[in-house]
């Protein structure tokens, strides 16, 4: 109860240091390393496991595009574990506080404890200081939680999140990507990180527009999804089978909200009903 800093990280690491992400200490009762395959059994099993790492579930695309009055975010829902899939309902995109998002690409252990630390950090800032961070002090904040995970993301164990979410101060939507190193970069006005990142924006390239309504936004970021799938093996695409759909969430000036799967759903079978006439999708007009 000691006067300090309004930041939980650093009441944790001075209490409870093995409970934060990344930790080598073990916290109490958690007997042994935080590392995985430490100790002479973990040192003669990492020599058989390809990179060390098979078994540990690895989540990937996460898009994030800007709309008028805010921004939307939407992650697809397949976790692999080296070649095979191990989840196909996993959720990435999660809320961090009323007015922000975060999705993690990456070790999903580790990104879904960051994020829970993240909501933890924020909570525990606004009761203290009795007033919200601001955006930018948000996402400095997850930049050096990223930062913190260094140790372990240099062995392999990488967790990198995509943050987003609405400035009240500027009344506009804005969106973050970070490294492994915690290096924070604000990017305009769409975004992907993940395996299928790069077919997600290519996709985005021909389908954004500025200032899209968030109906279309989210169709965009939908229809992005699905070209990451088609050409991503890690990524999933919509399961209309399982009635398995991507998490897609807004946050505007009325706080954050996650789409229920009956608005996804609708949305996902209309972009499934719209690449059986075009397989490849929309194509931009040339203007």
């Amino acid at each position: 109860m000691s006067v300090g800093t309004s930041s939980f990280s650093d009441f944790l690491s001075g209490y409870a240091p093995g409970l934060l992400p990344g930790s080598a200490h073990p916290g109490p009762g958690q007997p042994g390393s935080a590392w995985p395959g430490s100790g002479p059994a973990g040192s003669a099993r990492a020599g058989r496991e390809q990179d060390g790492l098979d078994g540990v579930r690895h989540g990937t695309t996460i898009v994030a595009a800007t709309c008028e009055g805010g921004v939307v975010m939407a992650g697809d829902r397949r976790a692999t574990a080296g070649n095979m899939i191990a989840q196909r309902d996993i959720e990435k995109v999660f809320r961090s506080d009323e007015f922000s998002c975060v999705g993690i690409a990456g070790a999903a252990g580790i990104g879904v404890e960051l994020t829970r630390l993240f909501q933890v950090e924020l909570e525990h800032y606004e009761k203290l200081e009795g007033r919200a961070l601001s955006l930018d002090g948000k996402a400095n904040r997850l930049a050096t939680m990223v930062r913190g995970n260094l140790a372990a993301a240099m062995q392999g164990l990488i967790a990198v999140p995509l943050f987003a979410g609405y400035d009240e101060d500027r009344q506009t939507g804005r969106i973050f990507s970070y490294d492994p190193t915690g290096g924070r970069y604000e990017e305009q006005p769409f975004y992907g990180i993940g395996s299928g990142s790069v077919f997600a924006r290519g996709a985005l390239k021909k389908l954004y527009r500025e200032g899209m309504s968030v109906a279309d936004t989210v169709l965009a970021c939908m229809q992005a999804l699905y070209d990451a799938a088609d050409d991503d093996s890690a990524t999933g695409g919509p399961d209309l089978a399982r009635g398995i759909y991507p998490v897609v969430a807004t946050v505007t000036a009325d706080g954050f909200r996650r789409l229920p799967d009956s608005e996804t759903g609708e949305v996902a079978r209309t972009v499934v009903e719209g690449r059986m006439r075009a397989p490849d999708g929309p194509s931009a007009p040339l203007h």
